[in-house]
């Protein structure tokens, strides 16, 4: 069944804003009686039946409200080097899809990408991928996509475990670090990771992350491509959260 994002929380009946409505009525050719969910911005979920078009307006009408719990339980952020191409599109589609609660794009030392002027532009296009990526994969909530001009912007934020995914670490032979602090986190506790673009993390930008309390951790014994990184912690923090848990 479609899924779609409410700007206001709704009651018995609702009309759909003019996005919704295209996609719905036009795209799909909805009739009346045609089913959609719908989240509220209380991420609360109904299913609402299409009761009437009139004047090229779409009447919904609540018919059932649904119990879901499909977003991780803990609050996780990707904070990213620039990448180049459209890699920023697919690590903002697939995270979304993996749960995540948060991405910030942000210009390091080695980033060869340059957002400068056009970052308000690829924010909001970005922020419309998660969206749409949302919405594919029923969540009830649609990730934040940010931009931050420098690593000393995101490097003072609140966290409660903060990381940087490193290759030395993985080259070294680290292991146990995010082992450790999934072990450690809570559920409701805000999580963030740092992850380079191609070119990775400068030395000097470890240094300046650490002195605020991040911890550098590896991967796997494997070096990641910039846009696989932050798909693979997701994946750490579902298996370890999520799938792992005794089941009550």
């Amino acid at each position: 069944m479609q899924r779609y994002f409410l700007k206001a929380n709704v009651e018995a009946n609702f009309t759909l804003d003019e996005e919704t409505y295209h996609h719905f009525v036009t795209v799909l050719r909805a009739k009346e009686g045609t089913k959609a969910e719908f989240v509220q911005p209380n991420q609360a979920v109904v299913i609402a039946s299409l009761a009437a078009i009139t004047d090229g307006m779409a009447t919904m009408q609540v018919v059932e409200t649904l119990t879901s719990d499909v977003e991780l339980p803990v609050d996780t952020t990707i904070i990213c080097g620039l990448p180049k191409g459209d890699k920023a599109e697919l690590i903002v589609q697939k995270a979304t899809e993996l749960g995540v609660n948060q991405v910030i794009f942000v210009q390091t030392a080695w980033s060869v990408a340059k957002w400068n002027d056009k970052a308000d532009k690829k924010i909001a296009r970005l922020q419309k991928i998660a969206a749409g990526a949302a919405e594919q994969s029923h969540r009830t909530r649609v990730p934040a996509i940010k931009y931050a001009p420098s690593l000393a912007e995101v490097a003072a934020m609140p966290f409660d475990h903060k990381m940087i995914a490193y290759e030395e670490a993985a080259k070294t032979g680290e292991q146990a670090q995010l082992a450790q602090t999934l072990a450690a986190i809570e559920p409701q506790q805000s999580i963030c990771a740092v992850f380079g673009p191609e070119g990775g993390i400068a030395p000097q930008e470890i240094e300046k992350l650490t002195a605020h309390g991040f911890t550098v951790a590896a991967l796997g014994p494997r070096i990641l491509r910039a846009e696989t990184a932050p798909l693979y912690w997701l994946s750490a923090i579902s298996f370890a959260l999520e799938l792992a848990q005794p089941q009550h």
